[in-house]
């Protein structure tokens, strides 16, 4: 449990990735987690079957993205630990996400004014602050500079939900 808290402050750019050495249990959880929250919010948007396999190609989109970035970089032992910081981060944020979704529809069922436009907001800031995290593990986990890991956390970002989602287009 207390791994866990230490991967929610990281969340908030309170602890050092790379002092965080998870189980491969734990990671595996976080990927099961992920899998199920994605889902979760992925139906609650669109079909439940395209919701699925978006989610499905993201994870696999997500894996062959740090494994590449690794092999790279030449740190490929610390697959695991960059591994779990990001999904650890990106369930919080899919959380969120979720309560986002209860959010909208609540809102819909009340006939509040402009509920499109909060829940958008809302997505909106949650993206912003998913790079952001991204970029801040990143920038610990390989010492780049600023610029190169919000770059990085960028692209990582558009090869994980922006290709599943050109794919699930056409």
């Amino acid at each position: 449990m207390n791994l866990l808290f230490k991967y929610i402050a990281l969340c908030w750019f309170r602890n050092n990735p790379v002092d965080l050495v998870p189980s491969r249990s734990f990671m595996w959880k976080a990927v099961a987690f992920y899998l199920v929250s994605g889902i979760i919010v992925e139906s609650l948007i669109a079909d439940p079957a395209d919701g699925t396999l978006e989610v499905l190609l993201r994870t696999v989109m997500a894996f062959s993205s740090i494994a590449t970035l690794l092999l790279v970089m030449k740190k490929w032992p610390y697959f695991y630990r960059l591994y779990t910081a990001i999904f650890m981060c990106e369930n919080v944020t899919m959380t969120l996400a979720i309560g986002v979704e209860a959010l909208y529809f609540w809102m819909v069922m009340e006939h509040v004014e402009r509920s499109e436009e909060i829940s958008i907001a809302l997505g909106v800031l949650l993206v912003i602050w998913y790079i952001a995290i991204v970029s801040y593990i990143f920038r610990q986990f390989f010492s780049f500079k600023t610029l190169y890991s919000v770059m990085a956390a960028f692209s990582y970002f558009v090869l994980t939900y922006g290709l599943p989602m050109m794919f699930m287009d056409m």
